[in-house]
């Protein structure tokens, strides 16, 4: 087994800072070498860690289209809940470009050459993890709407985050951050958007082309009495 480098011998000038920044970025390095050195002992794992690393997006857009399977004739809160939480992911992953521009964070393999990488080598930022936006945004989006789908998209987006760090492709603050970013957009963003949202989608749902496909089975008769028939009434 080949040794691994010290995290303090191979600190980049790119990822200098005060010392209070500098000791969580040591952490970091040490979380990430220690994720790395698991990985060197798990070659059986390499396979499928990488091949849902990099192409678990998928499993994330199934969830979505399940939550709106699920809601499409449930209220018109959870339709909109769940047509946000789609949403909120394209916004969050738009809102992370400037972000990750910013910070100009190099990928782990770039700092340590001597890790482990299972990654493809990329020129784009590291912080914050694309993935673990478009996860954390997904997860948070349908817990609003969706506890059971919601759970599941939990699970997801945590090994989801794992995933990117064991197969170097971030350091573990990257996804942490990445998620709470996610997160934070679907979960914030809803509170601004829940009642016009749910009010457009209510009315969407009148229109003749999509009421057969999302009406509202939740709705109750507006009397209680509305499915009898009407009572005649005598003339004298």
């Amino acid at each position: 087994m080949m040794p691994h480098p010290d995290p303090a011998s191979v600190r980049r000038p790119s990822r200098e800072g005060p010392l209070a920044v500098n000791q969580l970025r040591l952490l970091d390095d040490r979380i990430l070498l220690a994720v790395n050195a698991w990985a060197r002992g798990t070659g059986a794992l390499h396979g499928p860690v990488l091949a849902y690393a990099s192409y678990g997006a998928v499993l994330f857009g199934a969830l979505l289209l399940a939550a709106l399977v699920v809601s499409r004739h449930g209220s018109s809160r959870d339709l909109a809940a769940t047509g946000w939480a789609a949403i909120a992911t394209l916004l969050a992953l738009a809102l992370n470009q400037p972000i990750g521009a910013l910070f100009g964070e190099a990928r782990p393999y770039a700092a340590h050459p001597g890790i482990l990488r299972l990654a493809d080598v990329t020129t784009d930022f590291s912080f914050p993890s694309d993935h673990a936006v478009m996860a954390g945004a997904v997860a948070a989006g349908l817990l609003l709407a969706h506890r059971r789908l919601g759970a599941v998209a939990v699970v997801a987006a945590l090994l989801m985050a794992f995933s990117r760090v064991y197969i170097a492709a971030h350091y573990p603050w990257d996804v942490l951050a990445g998620l709470l970013l996610g997160a934070g957009v679907a979960a914030l963003g809803w509170l601004l958007v829940r009642r016009p949202l749910t009010a457009l989608t209510r009315w969407l749902r009148t229109l003749p082309g999509l009421r057969a496909v999302f009406a509202d089975h939740t709705e109750r008769p507006t009397h209680a009495n509305s499915h009898l028939e009407p009572a005649t009434v005598a003339r004298p």
